[in-house]
């Protein structure tokens, strides 16, 4: 489950680096967009899979 999460985040925040790059923004917008995204995917997988098991 914590690797999981892992994944999903770090997905999420290199994914917003690579908008940020493509695009090439002034400020992190996307990669605080994506980071966000995936924290609360990610709580959201676990806590699905957590309730699962029970």
């Amino acid at each position: 489950m914590g690797i999981q999460m892992l994944a999903v985040i770090l997905g999420g925040v290199y994914g917003g680096i690579w908008m940020d790059e493509k695009f090439q923004t002034k400020t992190q917008v996307y990669t605080i967009i994506f980071s966000l995204i995936s924290v609360f995917a990610a709580i959201y997988l676990a806590l699905k899979d957590f309730i699962k098991k029970q």
